[in-house]
């Protein structure tokens, strides 16, 4: 009852930070929408954060508009008058224009007021990319500097040809500066990988559809990373479990499970894979001294001791001399700069990870997924330095999202702004109306298949 009660913490912990990153990109995205039309002249009739079908939690009208806080939890809007959205006030759109109205001001005006969202959602992860850098600064693991190289645990990379011990140098020509960006530039390569093991290079060919197989390796329980390949070393161990009691103690280094010998951790999970709910004899260096024990395995091949406390800890693997954990902070002036490219990098990472998702021969589209796979990159604990991190990458999301050419999204009444600014002539009235209801029924769809995928697996 108490793991339940700690796994039900966790998960309020992460729908906590969702509803809170959500809430605050999508009113400052709304805003860049409401400021522009201001400027301009444009009446808001309303400026809601969630939808409101039916009803609204709370509202109040300020002026000419009203404001408010939606009971559905899928985004916002802004409601300008004069204009052609998901509101589809068919009846206003009959009556001849009036000054205050968005349909009557210049078509660069319009397209201004469009990318508002868009371009607030950038500045907003610039603006968060940049405090990161000064409060937390730029951390990075040159992949060079993993002493004992890769722990490979997922079948899917085992089948390609990595292996635990190698020390992944480039991707596609290109040499890994930051170990954590690795497994992201492999999912978006397109040729190989360049490996370092015991002192001979060597080329592995990337599969086209190796996102796919990774995901399917998710979705079946498996681990899909790579992570630093480290010695079996027990750093934090309960002093009520059964494995202290045997006597296993802090900074024991496992070296052996009955008669087999090895120094890494993945060697010893491999061991006690095939020894579930069985007793074993434990081999361990305790103070260069070598000390056995009995101790038994649990119905998931553990023993009951943490290599660290909760999640890999960076610090420690560096101050063991495993890797080095570089950690580099700007000052005020430089920290601005250092976000504009941390936030262009980003984006020109996003990119390529879409291209990969929506190229039916990747596999990509079988790990989209709605709300609940947003939420699962939240850390189960708060930690205001990843919050941000994941706050501004979704910015940056939802930014690139809106920019798509559909109607109902920023993106479509750019497209239909752009060819009115080229042809001199603007669409049809009633076919902005039928695009713009086709446009929400894809959205719809999308957004069904997302959440499907992540409860039900629809795209396997």
């Amino acid at each position: 009852m108490v793991l339940l009660a700690i796994n039900w913490a966790s998960v309020g912990v992460q729908v906590g930070q969702l509803l809170l990153a959500l809430s605050i990109l999508v009113i400052l995205h709304e805003f860049g929408h409401y400021i522009t039309a201001r400027w301009f002249g444009c009446r808001v009739e309303k400026f809601f954060l969630f939808f409101d079908p039916w009803f609204a939690l709370v509202k109040k009208k300020v002026g000419d508009t009203v404001y408010g806080i939606g009971w559905l939890p899928l985004g916002g809007y802004v409601k300008i008058s004069g204009m052609i959205d998901e509101s589809m006030d068919k009846e206003a759109m009959k009556l001849p224009p009036k000054e205050w109205e968005f349909r009557s001001k210049p078509a660069w005006q319009r397209l201004i007021v469009m990318l508002g969202g868009v371009i607030m959602n950038v500045l907003v992860a610039f603006v968060i990319y940049a405090f990161v850098l000064m409060i937390w600064g730029e951390k990075k693991i040159p992949a060079k500097s993993l002493k004992y190289g890769i722990q490979v645990t997922d079948s899917t990379l085992h089948k390609i040809g990595l292996r635990s011990g190698d020390k992944i140098i480039a991707v596609d020509g290109v040499p890994v500066d930051d170990f954590e960006k690795t497994l992201k530039k492999m999912i978006v390569s397109d040729e190989k990988i360049t490996i370092d093991r015991n002192g001979q290079i060597l080329d592995i060919k990337i599969p086209e559809d190796l996102l796919g197989q990774l995901i399917e390796n998710k979705k079946r329980g498996r681990i899909t990373l790579i992570e630093p390949r480290v010695p079996a070393i027990a750093f934090v161990i309960p002093d009520t479990s059964k494995i202290y009691k045997a006597g296993l103690r802090k900074n024991d280094q496992i070296i052996g499970v009955d008669s087999v010998r090895f120094q890494f951790f993945d060697e010893l999970k491999n061991n006690l894979s095939e020894k579930k709910n069985a007793e074993v004899l434990l081999t361990v260096l305790r103070d260069k001294q070598e000390v056995q024990f009995k101790a038994q395995v649990d119905g998931e091949g553990r023993l009951g001791f943490y290599q660290y406390g909760v999640g890999p800890n960076y610090e420690q693997m560096d101050s063991l001399g495993w890797l080095k954990w570089n950690v580099k902070k700007y000052g005020f002036l430089a920290a601005f700069p250092a976000g504009i490219r941390k936030t262009g990098t980003t984006l020109s990472e996003y990119y390529e990870q879409f291209k990969k998702i929506v190229n039916p021969k990747t596999g990509g589209y079988k790990g989209v997924g709605g709300f609940k796979a947003i939420g699962s990159i939240f850390n189960p604990v708060w930690d205001w330095e990843s919050f941000w991190n994941i706050t501004a990458f979704l910015s940056i999301i939802l930014a690139f999202m809106n920019l798509l050419p559909i109607p109902a999204l920023d993106g479509g009444h750019v497209m239909f702004t752009l060819y009115e600014m080229i042809t001199r002539r603007k669409p049809n009235e009633k076919f902005m109306e039928y695009a713009q209801m086709a446009g929400m029924i894809l959205l719809l769809g999308l957004m069904l298949y997302a959440n499907g995928n992540d409860w039900f697996g629809w795209g396997k």
